[in-house]
């Protein structure tokens, strides 16, 4: 039909819906909470039950946004929270008052290098054109926080370029860095589903030296590839002489609890240029059905 006087829909919104509820006349009834919509009822949805409905919101609010948004891939950064921008290092030496102390600020100092690296590396990705659809590509996205991901948000602002956070609440405080795009700031309750969003994306990952958090995203990617639960992607190791120091890759192989050929899913860098230019190498090596876009 080309009749332009037949609707696109008869049943109002939900928006609609919700503001003419706000607006009933205040008897028992209506202000009892059996009486709110479910959407608009926080403590129906805040209830155990309803964690299952809380799970698909999680998943599909930063999914719908991301797709809105035209980004297709993203660069994902994984690294700590503790190590500082090189013109801020000494503040930590300063405040070390102990031989353990001292050591350990001297340590961080030493790793001070790679929000620079980070930094630099996010920049390279950031300026990555648009696909033939529009679609934007190798979009940066960290965990928003502070640090290594500071640097990589900061990267992307460097050039002009939208950045991602995935923020996840915790008992302390922790708010998105200034370098966080806003309408690409996004709060997880579920540390799974938080991290389901840094990888349905991703198409590169690269990895600084890091703690605990560092060490749960990074394994978790290294097995989800190991076993093929998705295909390979470039996982860049920055500071070789950390990860050799703190995992044994090699002995896990000698022990026969990792295969040989599994120290292939990761490749040591030390450079931005270095680690862009791996990247790039990588997915013109791939077979055209699985590039990017294809």
């Amino acid at each position: 039909m080309t009749d332009t006087r037949v609707p696109s829909r008869v049943f109002p919104r939900a928006h609609e819906e919700a503001e003419a509820a706000r607006n009933l006349l205040q008897t028992p009834q209506t202000m009892d909470p059996a009486y709110r919509l479910a959407f608009q009822d926080t403590d129906f949805l805040l209830r155990e039950d309803l964690r299952p409905v809380r799970f698909q919101l999680e998943l599909l609010k930063p999914e719908l946004l991301l797709d809105e948004a035209k980004i297709a891939s993203t660069f994902v950064f994984y690294g700590s929270a503790r190590i500082p921008e090189p013109s801020k290092a000494d503040v930590l030496r300063e405040a070390a008052t102990d031989d353990y102390s001292k050591l350990v600020a001297e340590r961080v100092i030493a790793k001070a290098k790679y929000y620079d690296v980070a930094r630099e590396l996010a920049r390279l990705a950031s300026q990555c054109p648009r696909d033939l659809e529009g679609r934007r590509q190798f979009v940066v996205c960290s965990g928003g926080g502070p640090s290594i991901m500071e640097a990589a948000n900061r990267g992307a602002v460097d050039v002009g370029q939208e950045t991602i956070g995935l923020n996840i609440v915790l008992p302390h405080e922790q708010t998105p860095n200034a370098y966080v795009t806003p309408s690409l700031s996004f709060q997880f309750h579920y540390f799974a589903l938080r991290k389901m969003h840094f990888l349905l994306r991703a198409r590169a990952v690269a990895v600084f030296p890091g703690g605990f958090g560092t060490f749960d995203e990074t394994f978790e990617l290294l097995t989800l590839i190991q076993t093929g639960k998705v295909k390979p992607i470039p996982v860049l190791m920055y500071g070789r002489e950390f990860w050799e120091r703190v995992v044994n890759f090699e002995a896990l192989a000698e022990e026969g609890v990792i295969s040989r050929k599994d120290l292939n899913l990761f490749h040591f860098v030390e450079t931005a240029q270095e680690g862009w230019d791996y990247v790039r190498k990588w997915w013109r090596d791939r077979p055209l059905a699985d590039s990017l876009g294809g």
